[in-house]
């Protein structure tokens, strides 16, 4: 199994004139241990479940063009960009900017958008649940076209494209990989079979993820996908620091069940974290 590091929380070191170096540090120490990929959320205020909306953060895609600059290997993404966020289009050559400037270290992780204060806030606009996955499958149909040699018009239900243009192209072939994030069985899991490359669960329990992979092995089966192509990611909700051996017991009992990369954050200062994680790659290697 492997470990990617999501640097969720920008609270810490409490100094902003330090974060820049914080993230800095966290990533090259994550690299150089052999995490596998590098996540940051979409969010612009903090999420009030975990703690306080005046809390620091930080734009992703700017965040992780700054880790792009720094490391060499891992993979990059947002987890997962809200779809609400950004125009399509644009959010295609985002992801292509990142994926060139990486060297071909760029993915699509994406899902319905869900915060409402900050979308109130911020003047996003806040549309019905059904829209927002309507929206979300428009999105993907459109990336997945201006990643293909078709750079001629899309016109959907919610955006109308006169050109699918995208030079240069992303360095990575055929595309960028495309994860989505969730587990609503009837929307999330039928898009996931539908288009994407990867999934991301909450590792709530093993029981819901059997239930949530089987789900999503029914919408392959319906749709003609090889279940076995997608890879199954999960974020790891349970600390990992106050007890590895735990940790690493529950990481097999995971990548039993398929999961083969946990997502895990820091609850403490990054750096710290980073470094004391790291020594757990080699023992989730081996599973």
């Amino acid at each position: 199994m492997d470990l990617s590091l999501h640097y969720w929380n920008f609270s810490t070191p409490a100094d902003p004139a330090r974060t820049a170096g914080s993230i800095a540090d966290s990533a090259r120490i994550a690299e150089q241990a052999g995490f596998a990929e590098f996540t940051v959320m979409d969010h612009y205020f903090q999420m009030e479940l975990r703690g306080s909306a005046e809390e620091p953060m930080l734009e992703a895609y700017t965040t992780l063009g700054y880790v792009a600059g720094l490391t060499e290997r891992m993979r990059l993404s947002v987890l997962v960009t809200g779809v609400m966020y950004r125009h399509p289009g644009l959010l295609a050559k985002i992801v292509t900017t990142l994926d060139v400037l990486s060297g071909g270290r760029g993915q699509l992780g994406i899902g319905a958008s869900w915060y409402e204060r900050e979308q109130r806030g911020l003047g996003v606009p806040l549309v019905p649940m059904g829209e927002r996955f309507e929206r979300l499958e428009e999105t993907l149909r459109i990336c997945l076209q201006m990643w293909s040699e078709d750079n001629g018009p899309y016109t959907g239900k919610y955006y109308q494209l006169a050109e699918t243009l995208c030079v240069p192209a992303p360095l990575t072939r055929p595309r960028p990989p495309i994860l989505i994030g969730g587990g609503g069985e009837k929307k999330t899991l039928l898009f996931v079979a539908r288009y994407a490359d990867a999934c991301n669960l909450f590792a709530s329990t093993p029981e819901d993820v059997t239930h949530k992979l089987d789900v999503l092995r029914a919408h392959c089966a319906a749709e003609g996908r090889d279940y076995d192509a997608i890879r199954k990611t999960a974020t790891y909700l349970g600390p990992v620091l106050d007890d590895p051996d735990a940790f690493v017991a529950d990481a097999q009992r995971y990548a039993a069940l398929g999961i083969t990369q946990f997502d895990i954050m820091p609850d403490r200062d990054p750096v710290e974290y980073t470094e004391r994680a790291a020594e757990l790659v080699p023992r989730l290697r081996s599973l």
